[in-house]
């Protein structure tokens, strides 16, 4: 009984321990959540307002430029995965990489090769592991990304796609990109959205009556398009690593606070074990005194 007692002890010694770790840890991301939350809003207006730019010129241009014109004869496609360079996030990462698992299964079905760029240790392990050719990798920034940092992504994926796929392996024809995104703090959803070039997309919104607004370009709209490519690409890229990275706090917490309750409840149960086995130990101790009392007694009497 007493061995058994110590073994209780000892393991709730360990339990506590990892309990103020995992309580430790729900709080710094907690912490860090309400400044990733003030980033994500703060860079969203912008990212939104430079592709209505983009799409403005797009749509109010007769330019044949590759932001927003298809390749007749697709042959690869870029997919860049944000995932996290840390454990413990919960599915966080699993989520991202499968989304992007999912999404090139589907490109390879249209007969598209693809060029896998990641940003986060989870996904380059994962790719690294099953020997996966890896186009671009970045790591060490996942939970607390800059712009510099999106802008070096983005340089890399620009870079690719103004090469002409069709005579340079390193060129692709159209970009992907896999984030988490950052909907409260209870729901992140991994998801695929297509940057390059630019889609059509059906909206439900009311068509607007009355005179359009008339755009003119200075000096044409491929100059304007060459701008506003590299800044249309690091701001979505930003912003998609600030939502990420939001989500990843989140999924941290939440992942920290299950572990937290979960160690309570452990720590409840080996306490109620270690005081049955102090009671059991006392029991048999009783029994011994009174036990052996017993035997003295009988002695006693029998010498008599």
């Amino acid at each position: 009984m007493g061995a058994q007692l110590r073994i209780y002890r000892r393991r709730m010694r360990s339990v506590k321990a990892t309990k103020k770790i995992t309580k430790a840890m729900e709080l710094i991301s907690a912490s860090r959540i309400v400044k990733a939350q003030q980033r994500v809003s703060a860079s969203t207006p912008y990212a939104n307002e430079l592709t209505r730019a983009v799409s403005a010129v797009a749509t109010y241009s007769s330019t044949n430029h590759p932001l927003t014109t298809e390749s007749e004869r697709p042959i690869r496609a870029a997919v860049l995965v944000i995932s996290a360079d840390r454990g413990m996030a919960g599915a966080y990462s699993n989520n991202a990489i499968k989304e992007g698992e999912q999404l090139a299964a589907l490109l390879k079905t249209r007969g598209l090769e693809v060029k896998s760029y990641l940003v986060g240790r989870k996904a380059v392990n994962y790719y690294r592991f099953r020997n996966r050719e890896i186009s671009g990798s970045w790591t060490g920034f996942s939970d607390n990304p800059t712009y510099e940092h999106a802008k070096e992504v983005a340089g890399a994926l620009i870079d690719a796609f103004i090469l002409d796929a069709q005579v340079d392996v390193a060129g692709v024809d159209e970009i992907h990109i896999v984030f988490t995104e950052f909907k409260s703090m209870l729901t992140q959803n991994a998801m695929a959205k297509r940057m390059l070039p630019l889609e059509v997309v059906e909206s439900d919104a009311p068509v607007a009556t009355g005179l359009l607004p008339m755009y003119e370009f200075e000096p044409n709209a491929s100059v304007v398009l060459d701008a506003l490519l590299p800044r249309y690409i690091e701001a979505r890229v930003f912003n998609a690593m600030l939502q990420s990275a939001a989500s990843e706090h989140a999924a941290r917490r939440r992942a920290m606070k299950s572990a937290t309750d979960n160690a309570d409840e452990l720590i409840k149960s080996l306490t109620r074990l270690a005081n049955a086995a102090r009671q059991a130990e006392i029991t048999q101790e009783i029994s011994e005194i009174v036990g052996g009392a017993d035997a003295l007694a009988s002695a006693s009497a029998g010498s008599e």
